[in-house]
């Protein structure tokens, strides 16, 4: 299991360059030799989480404009990938998240992945998400986005359809669709996730708003209890944190990163969901959908 910013829980070429720029050891022929030019853009890319987000909102909009002005070179469309899939971990601005959309369409149009009949190449599948679900403009007329598009839209009515069973720490069992009536949101976490620590505090602060108002959240972790129980008790998460060890419930939810989060209103119907991490804010927006206000 790996981390862009999405805890990546499949890895292609694409992660593989992410992991390299992000000074994750693997072989020396796996590695890329940057250029002059690329090799302050890696730095301030490897760099960005240690910044705090006023800052790093500014870095990164001044990253997608220096990956713009780049030669038309494999390298580029590497930084530009790395740079999208870092820029979903928060809320950096609307306009920073446009310029990091807008490097990636185009450096996408400049050197098209091959990618497989069927399969959209995962940069495709990154710009879809930003349009789908941050509600970025972008547009290719290559047709593995269109692909992607496609992918995205069947995920997302199988998650509709999705049911699950599972039992919390304290072995209550959960039962999905037992929960209409209910604004439930679903977070797939894990306790050596970085950005899933990060959004816990603003996730239990929400809870304990809104749990008397009818929102339960219910967040899935598929490591062992040996593990999650400790780091539970430790961080005082009062929600029901539920055990997918088997990862049934993940592959049926089609989690490929983490953390990811899916709101559900009264009906049951999936009103909202999100890329990565999101701060309170964007879990207020959220709930809002679910008619919490």
């Amino acid at each position: 299991m790996l981390r862009s910013n999405r805890v990546r829980l499949t890895l292609g070429p694409f992660w593989s360059a992410i992991l390299i720029l992000l000074a994750v050891s693997l072989p020396a022929q796996d590695k890329i030799v940057w250029s002059d030019q690329e090799k302050p853009i890696v730095e301030q890319l490897h760099g960005l989480r240690k910044l705090d987000d006023a800052v790093r909102a500014r870095t990164t909009k001044d990253l997608a404009l220096q990956i713009r002005q780049l030669p038309a070179v494999p390298n580029k469309l590497q930084l530009a990938g790395a740079l999208a899939s870092l820029s979903t971990e928060g809320d950096f601005g609307r306009d920073t998240l446009q310029e990091v959309t807008t490097t990636l369409a185009t450096a996408l149009r400049e050197q098209p992945p091959a990618g497989k009949p069927g399969e959209p190449d995962q940069l495709y599948v990154e710009l879809a998400s930003l349009v789908r679900y941050e509600h970025m403009q972008a547009a290719s007329d290559n047709p593995q986005f269109a692909e992607a598009m496609t992918q995205l839209e069947t995920a997302d009515a199988a998650r509709q359809k999705a049911d699950f069973t599972l039992a919390d720490l304290q072995g209550k069992s959960w039962h999905l669709r037992d929960l209409q009536g209910k604004v439930v949101l679903v977070n797939f976490w894990a306790t050596w996730c970085p950005p899933c620590r990060k959004e816990m505090p603003d996730l239990q602060a929400l809870y304990d708003k809104y749990k008397d108002q009818g929102l339960v959240v219910l967040a899935i972790s598929d490591e062992m209890a040996a593990k999650v129980v400790p780091f539970i008790a430790e961080k005082k998460i009062g929600y029901p944190v539920l055990l997918d060890p088997g990862r049934k419930v993940t592959e049926l939810f089609q989690v490929e990163g983490i953390p990811k989060s899916f709101v559900y209103d009264r009906d049951g119907k999936m009103v909202a969901q999100s890329i990565d991490m999101r701060t309170r804010g964007q879990f207020q927006g959220m709930l809002a959908q679910a008619g919490l206000k």
